[in-house]
């Protein structure tokens, strides 16, 4: 059983104040006893007194001796005892004297001080006796009584002094009680606030004793509640933070002073996927990756280096600007900026005019010298046939440009217009192998996906299908045969998935094509869209229609070979 502050409060005042009772009554009882036996060893001493006068008018003790004995007290012993101790009178002895008494006690002080007494069992007779003894001429008269209830009964300690500390002590007890009480109660009610957590409602306040401690109690609780509303500002102030590093157009990451990750937000993982050569979920990969040597190197002599570090990393054709906070605690921050340089918006606008004329001129160009020829020279039905079937399959890439080219505008321009609902990703990937299935196996390509079953997405199903429809177009076309083609999910947080969409084909020969893939028209080589059909927009649709799901893309090339597309999409309207 757990004993209470109160309780120990009243436990201890108890053992000090009956150790301290207890020290009064023995030394009063001490006092008084020696008084009494002062008292005893005076009247004794007016004995001796009589005795030492009565010897000065005999020339022999006994005649005085006899005489005096029946003035003085019948239980009196008187003895005679000359100065080498020989015990020459004793009135309770007859005969034979007893041994030299130079040795007792009594005798003893009596030669030194004059006097002296002793309460003592007798060596003659075997009784108890109070002995007093005083030096005379010749002789020391030593008086004595018997250590009898009488005797005792003078001596012993009168009981009313001790009723009265009994009563005192009582009576203190009390006051201890009732003081503990007022300590323990504020002790107890704090206690009370503390298990509690604090989760009191400041209406409901501890009333508290008006005290010294009350006031101390009361001064935690108004101190507990500042804490806990400053808290809760620090909550309010953390969320903003969190919502700001989450949406924040920048890659962020804060580590402890040990170099453990702290907050983190998702579009520094999709830039440490493209700067680094193998995927990464976890920012403690900046310490390890060869690109970040210069950081890591900074960061772990930063005592010497100063608080701030800046540094540009060129990687997959594109250009990061990387910064490194530290702060005074020694925990620091890591920002990652995409400072890729951006065309303006006139160039491209002038591109796009450029592109578009290029791009319809060729079927036109064709359709034209088929019709003319159909038309102007004399053919067979055969001939006439084929030069019309060519015209009829530019038409048809004409109408595919026409109708990527729309459906880019209208995302562009009417984004509102496309109807959103909820669309499992994994379905989505079915349905898109059941549809170009053929085309897989003719090149024997492995379409997978990991991860995918789970990731529901809030958008445009036909947006989302195209995405992943000109992904796999592109893989199938240029990444070559025999490949595999993987989609994947390798994060996810608060608001976004972090998609992957990757092959183990040909890749792309020079990084600084990578930037540039979703531009329209853009081509790695001359020829490339004519060698292999497609209006050269599949990747700008891709790019515009993750956009409009409020998500963003990057390309970069595989450590192992192939072609990989990191990507995030939002996981609320």
């Amino acid at each position: 059983m757990k004993i209470t502050y109160e309780q120990k409060l009243t436990l201890y005042f108890f053992l000090i104040f009956s150790l301290f009772t207890g020290v009064i009554i023995l030394f009063e009882r001490s006092r008084e006893t020696k008084f009494k036996t002062e008292a005893l060893e005076e009247k004794l001493d007016a004995y001796t007194e009589i005795i030492k006068a009565s010897l000065e008018n005999y020339s022999t003790p006994l005649p005085a001796v006899e005489r005096l004995s029946e003035l003085l007290p019948e239980n009196l012993r008187i003895t005679l005892i000359n100065r080498d101790g020989n015990v020459v009178y004793d009135n309770t002895m007859e005969g034979t004297m007893p041994e030299n008494h130079a040795t007792r006690p009594e005798i003893v002080l009596a030669k030194t001080k004059g006097s002296g007494s002793n309460i003592r069992i007798s060596a003659t007779n075997n009784r108890k006796y109070l002995y007093y003894a005083k030096r005379g001429n010749p002789y020391f008269i030593r008086v004595a009584f018997p250590y009898d209830i009488q005797v005792r009964e003078f001596l012993k300690s009168d009981n009313l002094f001790l009723y009265y500390i009994v009563l005192l002590f009582i009576i203190t007890l009390f006051l201890i009680h009732y003081v503990a009480n007022r300590f323990g109660t504020s002790i107890k009610r704090l206690k009370e606030f503390a298990l509690s957590d604090g989760n009191n409602p400041v209406n409901a306040r501890i009333e508290f004793p008006d005290d010294e401690l009350g006031e101390i109690g009361e001064k935690i609780i108004d101190n507990y509640e500042q804490i806990h509303k400053r808290k809760k500002e620090l909550i309010l102030e953390r969320e903003k933070l969190l919502q700001h590093v989450h949406t924040s157009g920048e890659g962020l990451c804060f580590f402890s002073p040990d170099k453990k990750v702290g907050l983190y937000n998702g579009l520094f993982i999709q830039y440490l996927n493209i700067i680094t050569d193998e995927s990464a979920s976890n920012p403690s990969s900046v310490f390890s990756d060869v690109s970040f040597r210069e950081v890591a190197g900074f960061i772990s002599g930063a005592e010497k280096n100063g608080n701030y570090y800046e540094t540009q990393i060129s990687k997959q054709g594109k250009h990061f600007n990387i910064r490194v906070n530290i702060f005074e605690d020694n925990s620091f921050e890591i920002i990652i900026n995409d400072i890729s340089g951006q065309e303006k918006t006139h160039q491209l606008k002038q591109e796009m005019t450029s592109n578009i004329a290029h791009e319809l001129r060729t079927p036109v160009t064709s359709i034209r010298g088929y019709l003319e020829i159909a038309l102007e020279q004399a053919l067979n039905k055969e001939k006439v046939r084929s030069f019309l079937a060519k015209a009829h399959e530019q038409t048809l890439v004409l109408t595919e440009l026409i109708q990527d080219m729309s459906l880019i505008t209208k995302i562009e321009e009417v984004p509102l217009s496309f109807k959103k609902e909820e669309v499992c990703i994994g379905e989505l990937l079915h349905n898109l192998k059941e549809e170009l299935n053929e085309l897989l196996i003719e090149k024997n390509i492995c379409f997978e996906w990991e991860n995918m079953e789970q990731v529901i997405v809030p958008g445009n199903r036909n947006l989302l299908y195209s995405i992943f429809r000109n992904l796999l177009d592109n893989a199938i076309r240029y990444a070559g045969t025999n490949i595999t083609v993987i989609a994947s999910k390798y994060n996810e947080e608060k608001d976004f998935y972090y998609l992957s969409f990757s092959d183990t084909g040909t890749g792309i020969n020079g990084e600084h094509h990578l930037n540039r893939l979703f531009e329209r028209f853009y081509r790695v080589n001359e020829g490339r869209t004519r060698d292999t059909g497609g209006s050269g927009l599949g990747l700008s649709i891709v790019k515009n229609a993750i956009l409009f799901h409020k998500g963003t893309i990057v390309a970069k090339n595989r450590a192992g070979g192939g072609l990989e597309f990191l990507f995030k999409l939002a996981k609320y309207k």
